[in-house]
């Protein structure tokens, strides 16, 4: 165990239990809980059932179950919520697994730093980005559109297979010039690369610059008669299969996903309605849900697929509204018990989160971590 830097510890003749009692101390506290992550729990960074207690300025305490099923070893880390804030050295290195065979008794622990803002991130580990097409043909709309793929990074030493994110607004979510900065997508996927949450391949489509809300907008709305049920059509009939013929992907339904922030998370939302056969996971930014208050949910036929995960988010300091109409729109999808029974949806609220670049980049890794590689929830 690291130095303990004078961190004092108090006395845990309490804790002597049957069971096994971790107690963590660390230098860098703050107001975010800890979690246990390990191979006891498919490495899950958020998961309720090993939230540590909080019995101090920087003292944290978990005791496991009288049940709990040991492994032969123990291997864990700790983290603040995902794997951005996972614990790192002083030197702001990676560090290994944390590993146990005790079952019983107490183990003391020490966390030096924790990653912050997804830095420091390894450059070998950044995925492969390359530009599928300047001006790739959208034959529904008549235009022409640069599209991009974010490859894992070992893409060329593997043979692998690998599921697949739809991503609207591509501009904004890895260019360093990006008017309103982006969503580091590169980072924070090379650092989920790091920590073996798993791999999956990003195609990104630039939007329409200044049709970009006519693109999004389907139907006709209080924005006027919009070009999205176009926009989908080229998404799904068009891109799609020529994604999958180029790249290694998983091309089922369950393998593939489709999102975006803001107007483009609204054309998300209609794209895994009005497309479930093709679309198994959403995720859903902050959507512009004000354009279309009462979405018509009685035309969906979720008859054929399998169960659809939704990852929908909103911060409470984006809107007066963004909260009620996303909590709104998740109610009355389940309102529908067929399709209740067929959805998992994923509500996450960040009460100071505002509309910007900054909080959806945060949010992106939990929403792929929960809906591609958490098997649980």
């Amino acid at each position: 165990m690291n130095a303990q830097k004078n961190t004092i510890v108090p006395d845990v003749t309490d804790l002597t239990e049957p069971q096994l009692n971790i107690l963590l101390t660390t230098d860098d506290d703050d107001a975010r809980p800890v979690y246990l992550s390990g191979n006891f729990n498919q490495w899950h960074t958020q998961d309720k059932r090993y939230e540590m207690e909080k019995i101090g300025n920087g003292l944290y305490h978990y005791k496991f179950a009288a049940d709990f099923n040991y492994p032969d070893e123990l291997l864990y880390k700790f983290t603040k919520g995902d794997w951005s804030e996972v614990e790192i050295d002083q030197y702001g290195n990676r560090t290994e697994n944390r590993s146990c065979r005790q079952h019983k008794g107490i183990r003391k622990e020490h966390v030096e730093r924790w990653r912050k803002n997804w830095l420091p991130f390894r450059k070998n580990f950044l995925p492969q980005i390359q530009l599928i097409s300047d001006e790739f043909e959208m034959p529904q709309l008549n235009k022409k559109r640069k599209i991009w793929a974010l490859l894992p990074h070992d893409y060329d030493q593997s043979s692998e297979h690998y599921p697949v994110l739809y991503l609207q607004d591509a501009q904004n979510l890895f260019n360093e010039n990006a008017q309103f900065g982006n969503w580091e997508i590169d980072k924070k996927l090379a650092v989920m690369s790091e920590y073996k949450i798993g791999k999956i391949i990003i195609i990104a489509v630039e939007h329409a610059e200044q049709d970009r809300i006519k693109e999004y907008n389907v139907g006709k709305t209080v924005l006027g008669v919009g070009q999205g049920k176009k926009y989908i059509r080229f998404i799904t009939d068009t891109l799609k299969p020529f994604v999958d013929k180029k790249f290694r992907t998983k091309p089922e339904r369950e393998h593939t996903g489709i999102g975006g922030s803001s107007m483009g998370g609204l054309v998300s939302i209609f794209s895994g309605l009005l497309y479930p056969e093709v679309y198994g996971k959403l995720m859903i930014f902050s959507p512009s849900l004000w354009v279309v208050p009462k979405i018509d949910f009685s035309g969906v036929d979720f008859s054929e697929p399998a169960d659809t995960k939704i990852y929908l988010y909103a911060g409470g300091d984006e809107s007066a509204t963004m909260i009620k109409h996303v909590k709104q729109f998740k109610n009355n999808l389940l309102k529908n018990e067929f399709i209740s029974d067929k959805m998992k949806i994923k509500l996450s609220i960040n009460n100071e989160g505002k509309h910007n670049e900054t909080y959806w980049s945060d949010e992106f890794p939990k929403a792929i971590e929960w809906l591609y590689f958490n098997t649980k929830d």
